[in-house]
């Protein structure tokens, strides 16, 4: 079975802080390493830089280079001439000013496609905790790719202690927009850190919309309907039974009683939602590996946005 975690000689190139990850991969390291230590302890103190296409026949190709790792000389794609890498390290420094400042610490950081993609997560200050004992902590995920069409992003990433399933909201009004970098042109950090002052805002927007969702509770009928929309086609009421249009949503009903946390406004949309980002950070997909892929950059991280919203909508009509 392939990874989605980079493996050189049979190590995962992550690092983690603390309890071991969601995932269960990576190498342990203590929680006072700075930003440029923890790059290196994960295995990412490689430098990419592009280099010439060259024909069998000794023919240079005009608008396209490969992007090359040099530490082993792989290449991890081939980009056009505008298109400017980012280096490991710049991302890395980035995180340097908040972690001296002690408004975060890193906590994970590793490589995903064989180099291709390479992230950070870094934890911050703001958290909140609502039915006396469920806690959420926020993180910024900053992603480097190191792959033609793919954008520099950072997004902020609540996860859910008890439990801890993610989710990587906006830092804009758009839901599905995050900050990100063009490679067309030089990576600025200034202008991410200036986008990035929403963060606290929009934490307490989610505080809000969990303490609205733990408030209004669910039928077993339409929260049936909730996961057949979220996972796959309505279904129509057939003999006065609301069925299961998938597999997926079925699970989903099946879990909203056993997950972690479901003692935390049981029987509400917040449980509902939660079955959900459940469900695709730990239950589905074949490996750790695959479904951190998912869920932050795949499939997965769109199904939950679809489910969050989703579930405000069934909220408010209750």
């Amino acid at each position: 079975m392939s990874h989605e975690i980079e493996m050189i000689e049979g190590k995962a190139q992550m690092a983690y802080v603390g309890e071991v990850p969601w995932h269960g991969l990576g190498k342990r390291v203590p929680a006072d390493l700075t930003p440029d230590q923890f790059m290196t302890t994960a295995g990412l103190d490689w430098v990419v830089e592009k280099q010439d296409l060259i024909t069998p026949q000794g023919v240079k190709l005009k608008n396209k280079q490969a992007l090359v790792r040099t530490s082993d000389n792989s290449v991890l794609d081939v980009v056009g001439k505008g298109w400017n890498p980012v280096q490991n390290s710049e991302a890395f420094e980035f995180f340097n000013e908040y972690v001296t400042a002690g408004d975060m610490e890193m906590h994970t950081a590793g490589s995903l496609k064989d180099g291709q993609m390479v992230w950070a997560l870094a934890k911050t200050k703001e958290s909140f905790e609502l039915f006396k004992g469920d806690v959420t902590e926020n993180y910024f995920l900053f992603t480097n790719p190191h792959q033609f069409g793919k954008a520099l992003n950072i997004r902020m990433t609540p996860i859910r202690v008890v439990c801890n399933n993610t989710l990587t909201l906006s830092l804009s009004q758009n839901s599905d927009k995050m900050v990100t970098v063009n490679h067309r042109k030089a990576f600025d950090a200034s202008e991410v850190k200036d986008q990035m002052g929403i963060a606290r805002e929009k934490m307490e927007q989610y505080k809000s919309m969990a303490q609205f969702l733990g408030g209004k509770r669910y039928t077993p009928e339409n929260v049936i309907q909730y996961f057949n929309e979220v996972f796959g086609a309505p279904a129509k009421i057939e003999n006065g039974v609301m069925p299961f249009s998938s597999r997926n949503s079925k699970l989903a009903f099946e879990n909203l009683d056993v997950q972690p946390g479901a003692e935390f406004a049981q029987g509400s949309w917040w449980t509902a939602f939660n079955s959900v980002t459940n469900m695709t950070d730990h239950l589905q997909g074949r490996s750790n590996d695959g479904r951190l892929q998912s869920a932050w950059y795949g499939r997965n991280r769109k199904v939950k946005l679809i489910a969050l919203d989703k579930a405000i909508k069934y909220a408010e009509a209750a």
